[in-house]
């Protein structure tokens, strides 16, 4: 089966963030693959990934990076894949300059840029992208609002419970 969504990041000290989007990923059964590929250190190569995505049955990519973060633009200029990038904390800005690197991509080459470490947030938007096309997928998401609704109308009962103190 193919993949329908490619996580690249660009260090493999990303990993550890990234894992999120791919435990989200597992629970909504979305098939995936993941590499380490820098836009500075190896730039053919993160072009090959992107250019290669959308062949091999790709729908979506996730990017992540840290500090100067051109990675997520980088893949963005060589597919027409919705390319969803996530700054990755790190370095003296702590994901700042990440995350500016990302969020203003030049006009002509979006990317939807998710909060410094969003990686969770990152693959529920990529669900959310191929939802549009996959009805089980749209049932999963209805399906993951709902339960996240019941939980917060838990806990609010378990506050009104026991108390502010006992919680």
């Amino acid at each position: 089966m193919a993949k329908k969504v490619m996580i690249i990041v660009g260090s493999d000290s990303d990993l550890p963030i990234m894992k999120k989007a791919v435990d989200v990923l597992r629970n909504f059964g979305v098939d995936f693959e993941i590499a380490i590929s820098s836009a500075h250190r190896v730039p053919e190569r993160t072009a090959e990934y992107a250019k290669k995505a959308s062949e091999s049955g790709v729908e979506v990519i996730i990017a992540g990076a840290g500090l100067a973060a051109h990675l997520p633009g980088v893949i963005a200029s060589f597919t027409i894949l919705p390319v969803i990038g996530v700054p990755i904390s790190g370095g003296p800005l702590k994901g700042v300059d990440a995350l500016y690197s990302i969020v203003q991509m030049p006009g002509g080459i979006p990317v939807a840029t998710m909060a410094i470490d969003g990686t969770k947030n990152a693959a529920l938007f990529a669900v959310q992208i191929l939802a549009l096309k996959y009805d089980d997928l749209a049932l999963k998401l209805k399906e993951y609002r709902i339960n996240m609704a019941k939980e917060v109308e838990e806990k609010d009962i378990n506050l009104s419970r026991i108390g502010i103190d006992n919680y």
